[in-house]
């Protein structure tokens, strides 16, 4: 599966459609952080910017600008230039950059000129610039405080952006689905690690291998292995090599990992026994039972209408009365009571961020993706853990997207 054109310069067309008339929106691509004297940090684009056009390079400028009802587009990009390519890596032919935008090459600019846009932009003061309040690089904020500096307003684009990449369309949720089907195998791959003694730096190090071999370089984010008790540790993103980080038999093991496909993030999370359970009293069976109990109540809640808020308290109400009939609480149990061992919200947007933008508050809408992850963690008990799928808000209810499979399963050992 790869990115089509046509998508960007679609997403780009909504974005014009909803922008009023005499302004231009600017979207920057970002820079590379320096990460040592001589080294940076590994590039990622800025997100809004590779929605609208599918392009993963530093140091480019997108401009959309709408006046009297028609829409100019340009992008601005470094040249070709053999000298700083021998030392920092190949630039892309600004045709390329065309390609795969879905621009015409008279729409592609040498980034050289964009300066010269900038400055006109600032001096027109009959131009409303917009600008993404919500990126994370440098430039939108600097470039607002230059425009603003003499009183003039600078509008937030990112409402817009919010809006747009909040519907998903084929490509995107098949895209998901796709990283999400990579991740899966990347796990099955992985678990046949599994036996006591194994660490979780060589669980770690097999699941990003096996993903990056399925043509997932750039993870959705950083990969969780969890042995024993280091799963009270939600984002336990160090895995370790000895002591706490051995799998021991009767321990578990969380997984929570994704990869990234076409920009486009999975999440799943499984939890694997180390040993058979013995019978149903095993307090891990006891918790997986609750587990998938609040797994299918959650995915036959989701539906077009329902909240997070609303999902949460389906899931507090199920927990509270199991949590009540191990004693853990008390009958009359609050939500307050239900939390101490329901940390975390059941579920958040899904897409080109694994925490995809979107209000908490909103209702859910056909086109929405969402990571549903409920999970107990019992401290008492020395255990605790979740399991995550991802699915597609649909006209009637949701869709996985993933697998939805249950682990644990059990690991025989010997």
């Amino acid at each position: 599966m790869t990115a089509d054109p046509l998508f960007f310069r679609h997403n780009r067309e909504r974005l014009a459609a909803a922008l009023p008339d005499r302004t231009a929106a600017l979207f920057f691509s970002g820079e590379e952080k320096h990460m040592s004297l001589d080294s940076d940090y590994r590039f990622f684009v800025d997100r809004n910017f590779f929605y609208l056009t599918g392009l993963e390079c530093s140091g480019f400028v997108l401009v959309i600008e709408k006046e009297d009802g028609r829409v100019k587009t340009g992008i601005y990009a470094p040249a070709r230039d053999s000298m700083k390519e021998r030392w920092h890596g190949k630039r892309m032919d600004l045709s390329d950059i065309a390609a795969i935008a879905g621009l015409s090459a008279e729409e592609v600019f040498d980034l050289e000129k964009y300066e010269e846009k900038e400055f006109e932009l600032k001096r027109d003061t009959d131009i409303t610039v917009f600008l993404d309040s919500s990126s994370v690089m440098t430039r939108p904020a600097e470039l607002k405080a230059q425009i603003e500096k003499d009183g003039r307003k600078v509008k937030d684009v990112s409402e817009i952006t919010t809006s747009l990449r909040l519907i998903k369309e084929p490509l995107e949720y098949e895209s998901i689905r796709e990283a999400a089907r990579i991740t899966e195998e990347a796990i099955e791959e992985m678990k046949t690690l599994i036996r006591p003694g194994v660490s979780e730096y060589e669980l770690y190090l097999k699941l990003e291998y096996e993903m990056a071999k399925r043509s997932s370089m750039a993870f959705a984010f950083e990969t969780i292995v969890s042995c024993g008790k280091n799963a009270f540790y939600l984002h336990h993103s160090e895995p370790e090599k000895d002591g706490d980080g051995i799998a021991k038999e009767g321990s578990i093991i969380q997984i929570d990992c994704g990869a990234r496909i076409n920009g486009y993030c999975a999440d799943i999370s499984r939890v694997f026994f180390v040993g058979e359970p013995e019978d149903e009293s095993d307090k891990r069976m006891k918790l997986l039972g609750l587990i998938q109990d609040l797994r299918k109540a959650a995915f036959g809640f989701i539906a077009p209408g329902k909240t997070f808020a609303s999902l949460n308290s389906q899931m507090y109400d199920i927990a509270g009365k199991w949590l009540a009939g191990q004693g853990l609480i008390p009958d009359n149990f609050t939500e307050e009571d239900v939390r101490r061992y329901y940390w975390h919200n059941t579920s958040h947007f899904i897409g080109l961020d694994v925490h995809d933008v979107g209000p908490r508050d909103k209702e859910f809408e056909a086109g929405n993706c969402l990571a549903v992850e409920p999970g107990v963690y019992i401290p008492e008990w020395d255990i605790g853990f979740r399991i995550e799928d991802d699915c597609l808000v649909t006209e009637d209810g949701c869709l996985l997207l993933s697998s939805g499979k249950d682990s644990p399963e059990g690991i025989i050992v010997g």
